[in-house]
C-alpha cells in the first residue's frame, strides 16, 4: 500500500481509544459498622486523600488498598515523587495504578487488573513503580 492510498483510506481505520465514558449515578456513602464512610475510614489510615472519583472507583472496581500493605506503599511513593520535585505522577503499586496530584497530595482516580490495558496516561510528570 502506497502513502497516497493509506492517507485516501486511513478514514475507514476503526480506533479504540480505551474504555467507553458511562456517567455513574452518584449514589449516598456507604456507612460502616463504625458509622463512618469509606472515605472518612480512608482519611483516617493515609496521608494521602483521595477524590470523589477515586473513591467511586475504588468502589465499583473492587479495589480492596487494605490488602498487603498497598495503601502504605502508595503513601510512599506519593512521598518519592514529591521528594523528586514531581507534580502530577502514576504510582503503580502491584497491578494497581493511581494517578495521583503530588502537590495537593490527592489521589484522582485509579485502576486495577483487566481494567490497565488500552489505557493512555497524560498528564503525569512521573511514574513510581513501588
Amino acid at each position: 500500500m502506497s502513502l497516497h492510498e493509506f492517507l485516501q483510506n486511513r478514514q475507514q481505520i476503526s480506533v479504540t481509544t480505551g474504555q467507553p465514558f458511562v456517567r455513574e449515578a452518584r449514589e449516598a456513602p456507604k456507612i460502616t459498622e463504625e458509622g463512618k464512610t469509606f472515605a472518612q475510614i480512608l482519611a483516617d489510615k493515609s496521608a494521602v486523600s483521595f477524590s470523589g472519583h477515586a473513591l467511586r472507583r475504588l468502589e465499583s472496581r473492587s479495589i480492596d488498598i487494605t490488602d498487603g500493605g498497598k495503601l502504605d506503599r502508595l503513601n510512599r511513593g506519593v512521598e518519592l515523587a514529591a521528594s523528586k520535585g514531581s507534580s502530577d505522577a502514576l504510582v503503580l503499586v502491584d497491578s494497581t495504578a493511581f494517578v495521583v496530584s503530588v502537590k495537593n497530595n490527592k489521589v484522582i482516580t485509579t485502576l486495577s487488573g483487566a481494567d490497565l490495558p488500552g489505557n493512555v496516561f497524560t498528564n503525569i510528570d512521573s511514574t513510581i513503580i513501588i
